[in-house]
């Protein structure tokens, strides 16, 4: 309590000694007095800058211009800290100036003011220079010179200075009151946009299709407006809520490509709060409008089983089907176990899974790709890669009947499918054909046993011979 009385004893004291417009020059800080810098990215565009700069101070009230900061900062959330001397400075305000240097903006800041406008002699080569006050700036340009009013104006504009709330670069501008003249170390920290990251994987099949190798990759992009110099480096796995402003925009990142060498050190992950936080073991520069990719795991012959599945839909057992479509897509899957046994075993960010294959001249081609949620150790990650060309299936409604109810709530039915499966390949492939059956439901007749895998979906697993095909038959009844 003591403490708070005499820094704001202090403040009133510097206020009165300065007057109501005691400023001193502005004092521009630039990244040249960047010490240290650490970016800390999250998934859904934001990231936490901690800027840390030696700056000389005069002493009194002054004006710091906090130059090369995010041009997509949010000002609200800025902290300036002096980790020299933290009781002998006192933050009055801070504004943030993103209106920034263009012909455009500079003519628009000397509307109503005087100009000086040239023209050149086309034969002489000689200047005329004349006064011009700037009347409108929208779609083009009005000046009153002398009597007339032009517009269109051939030849140059001379504008006597640059106005002080135009800046080359966003600037972050503190008022600031310091008590001690010296050499200072203060540290900036702000929340961002224009800073993401995502994962991205590269799998590649083993010949038998029963293992692969994988390889992640950390995408980051840097739309801020900056750049972050030998930055500490640290990623934020997790969904983290926030606050969003209701016109707030989403940028498309379309950035050129920087990549990380394979061999340099990978991230190093810890547990932080409800997510799961990466770090770089060292340092690394983002450009601005630069996309950069770090190695972020790799893991060889990880174990994996393979899945042609069928899958159906609730509404086949509602109604009478006579166009049911007789030709179905049969999907291809893969899952492996994110576990240590199958030399995974730690947490995967989200982010899109490309895989692979060899073909038989050793090439590599594109087989399918799946997007990822955020994954745990020893869950399992399952991707859809296509459809079968080779293993077909056709699904025909046989019978339907209502069996009784006269309400939404107590409606019978009664429904017998068939489903032919064809594998046109030459070894054996095993189909599993998955039902969504809505209500409260019971398999009458099959031709194959069925497993319930929840309360609402039967699973038929079934095997097919190369070059033939097998019919599965079932009759269910279903009560609403």
């Amino acid at each position: 309590m003591q403490k708070c009385k005499t820094k704001l004893l202090i403040v009133t004291l510097l206020l009165l000694a300065m007057g109501a417009h005691g400023y001193a020059a502005e004092t521009t800080s630039t990244i040249d007095d960047q010490k240290d810098v650490a970016v800390t990215i999250y998934n859904e565009d934001l990231a936490l800058v901690r800027d840390l700069r030696e700056i000389a101070l005069g002493k009194g009230r002054l004006q710091l211009a906090l130059r090369e900061v995010s041009a997509r900062i949010r000002p609200e959330t800025a902290l300036l800290r002096n980790l020299t001397n933290p009781e002998k400075l006192v933050i009055l305000e801070q504004n943030f100036d993103f209106d920034l240097l263009s012909p455009q903006k500079l003519l628009e800041k000397y509307v109503g003011r005087e100009i000086r406008l040239v023209r050149t002699h086309p034969e002489t080569g000689e200047d005329r220079f004349e006064t011009a006050t700037v009347l409108a700036a929208n779609n083009g340009i009005v000046l009153q010179v002398g009597d007339r009013i032009e517009t269109g104006v051939p030849g140059r504009l001379v504008y006597p200075n640059v106005p002080d709330n135009l800046r080359d670069r966003p600037t972050l501008v503190v008022d600031l009151i310091n008590d001690t003249a010296a050499t200072q170390a203060l540290e900036l920290s702000y929340l961002t946009g224009g800073l993401g990251w995502r994962a991205d994987y590269v799998a590649e099949l083993g010949p038998e299709e029963n293992s692969l190798d994988l390889s992640g990759w950390v995408t980051l992009t840097n739309q801020s407006g900056t750049t972050y110099q030998n930055a500490m480096l640290q990623l934020v796995a997790g969904d983290v809520n926030r606050v969003m402003d209701e016109m707030r925009g989403r940028r498309e990142l379309l950035m050129q490509s920087d990549v990380a060498a394979a061999s340099a050190p990978k991230f190093q992950q810890e547990s932080l709060f409800e997510y799961h936080l990466y770090t770089l073991p060292r340092p690394t520069t983002i450009r601005d409008n630069q996309t950069k990719q770090v190695a972020l795991l790799n893991a060889a012959q990880v174990p994996v089983n393979k899945e042609f599945r069928l899958q159906g839909y609730p509404a086949y057992y509602q109604t009478r089907h006579e166009g049911l479509a007789q030709h179905i897509k049969v999907g291809v899957f893969i899952e492996f176990a994110n576990e240590k046994q199958s030399k995974l075993g730690l947490p995967l960010p989200k982010g899109v899974v490309r895989v692979y294959k060899q073909d038989t001249a050793g090439r590599p081609q594109f087989v399918g790709e799946d997007r990822i949620d955020h994954t745990p150790e020893n869950e399992t990650v399952r991707l859809k890669l296509g459809e079968a060309f080779d293993v077909t299936a056709k699904r025909k409604q046989t019978d339907f009947r209502k069996l009784g109810g006269d309400s939404l709530y107590n409606y019978r039915f009664e429904s017998a499918f068939k489903v032919v499966l064809k594998n046109a390949k030459d070894e054996s492939v095993k189909v599993t054909v998955a039902e969504p059956i809505p209500g409260d439901w019971k398999i009458l007749q099959e031709s194959h046993p069925h497993t319930k895998e929840s309360s609402e979906t039967a699973l038929w697993k079934i095997d097919v011979p190369g070059k033939s095909e097998v019919v599965l038959s079932y009759r269910v009844e279903v009560n609403f």
